[in-house]
């Protein structure tokens, strides 16, 4: 058994409710891959403690950890994502919704190969733990190399393998057999099923999806209501609301990660309501600003029925950054803007989105997301030293909207260390950046012609 101890640094403690606070001068005690107590510096757990948890008190710490002048903040989770989209960086910009799809990113993705994924995803995996990023909720194609990547790096993954009606049921079935496969890997692995959306996957594969998630456990992770527009489309077409498609196929009963949701309307809500005890919303503000989507996810309502907001960053073909960070304060400014109400989505709550709700986005609520005894000690320790920072006033307000993934200097995912001193602990930085840096230009390469996909909602 290890057993390390984080000294003298201060942690944030974030409530289900109401505000979060900063306890300072804390030693956080973590044996093996558990947080065990957080005491006062130098106060050791009293054996009474331990053996409440079912352990002996250790006598001697076999790392320390000095977190002197730094935060201990909840790992971030990245709610929403499509890791190794990184490679396609900055390749798609200035475009409306339609040619950003259409134009470049299905013809892009013509060419992905196993091991264009996988340096893409190690790329991914990189940029996010050096960020504070602990665990993402990835929905992409070729899983099992995202999961070789999350594997080698450290870091905590749930991964949707990705699919389409169009591809027809052998390509179905193969993404839902890599879904029962990619558990077995690793004890930070997890998988959901990943129909793409109720735009581009067909009611009946959606009941099929529906059935083997209820029958196996599994959630589903899936695009829905992105944009008013697409509601409008659906109503049109078929009569009904995304919303009312998740219910009517059963996703929503079986248990879904809806990505976006800028599209739910209020008669929506009391569908949701129904399954808010299994149903969970990624926001991702930065994208539908970018591709002037003309609207946010409407978390307020969302909230008002009991359901689970975690904060994604989408892919970074669209976001350009996997950065967490910005997408938290992006989600504050633009939720402050959609209600028109300053008091609204306070750094409490921001937070709150971004470990919390993220945690339960990630099907992890009762493992990660909080500081507490008997959780997974995935966290990072930030330094608010810096002249952006400074001086501070609220550490809370300071990690909302001023803090940079660069403040970040040390990470632990499950007890390990993954970032020590600002440097990955598990992979070489500059092998990763090279190995991108030569496939890079294969991905978007648009000569070959066709697109996995056309985008019409």
């Amino acid at each position: 058994m290890s057993y390390l101890v984080i000294r003298n640094v201060s942690v944030l403690i974030v409530p289900e409710s109401g505000d979060c606070r900063v306890d300072e001068g804390q030693d956080i005690h973590i044996e093996d891959d558990q947080i065990t107590a957080i005491t006062a510096t130098g106060v050791t757990p009293s054996a009474a403690a331990q053996a409440d948890d079912g352990a002996a008190a250790p006598e001697a710490a076999s790392e320390v950890i000095d977190g002197t002048g730094l935060i201990a903040v909840p790992g971030l989770v990245n709610s929403h994502t499509h890791s190794p989209m990184v490679m396609m960086r900055g390749a798609a910009e200035d475009l409306s919704i339609d040619d950003w799809f259409n134009q470049r990113i299905w013809p892009m993705e013509v060419n992905l190969t196993p091991e264009r994924v996988r340096v893409g995803a190690r790329l991914a995996c990189a940029e996010m733990l050096l960020a504070g990023v602990t665990t993402f909720v990835d929905h992409y194609f070729h899983a099992d190399q995202i999961a070789e990547a999350a594997l080698e790096s450290g870091i905590r993954a749930d991964l949707a393998p990705t699919f389409f009606s169009s591809t027809g049921p052998e390509a179905i079935e193969a993404a839902i057999a890599t879904a029962r496969d990619l558990p077995t890997l690793g004890p930070r692995i997890t998988s959901s099923l990943g129909p793409h959306a109720t735009y581009t996957v067909s009611d009946e594969d959606l009941r099929r999806t529906a059935d083997i998630a209820r029958a196996e456990g599994f959630r589903i992770h899936l695009h829905a209501a992105e944009t008013e527009d697409q509601t409008q489309s659906s109503l049109d077409r078929l009569g009904v609301t995304p919303m009312q498609v998740l219910e009517r196929t059963g996703v929503l009963d079986a248990g879904a990660l809806i990505a976006h949701g800028c599209g739910i309307r209020d008669p929506d809500l009391p569908i949701l309501e129904r399954y808010a005890d299994r149903t969970t919303v990624a926001s991702c503000p930065k994208v539908y600003l970018k591709l002037a989507m003309g609207t946010v996810t409407p978390i307020k309502g969302l909230q008002s029925i009991g359901l689970q907001v975690g904060i994604g960053t989408d892919g970074a073909a669209v976001h350009n950054t996997l950065d967490v960070w910005e997408s938290l304060r992006m989600v504050a400014l633009t939720q402050k803007q959609r209600e028109q109400d300053a008091e609204w989505m306070n750094v409490s709550d921001t937070l709150r989105l971004a470990t919390r709700g993220g945690a339960a986005a990630a099907g992890l609520a009762d493992q990660v997301g909080a500081l507490e005894p008997g959780r997974q000690a995935d966290l990072a320790l930030v330094d608010l030293s810096g002249p952006h920072c400074q001086p501070v006033h609220d550490a809370r307000a300071a990690l909302v909207y001023s803090v940079r993934s660069s403040d970040v200097v040390t990470v632990l995912v499950a007890g390990q260390v993954v970032v020590r001193d600002r440097q990955l602990t598990t992979m070489n930085l500059d092998e990763v950046l090279a190995d991108a840096k030569d496939l890079a230009h294969t991905l978007v390469d648009l000569s070959k012609g066709g697109a996995v996909q056309h985008y019409a909602p």
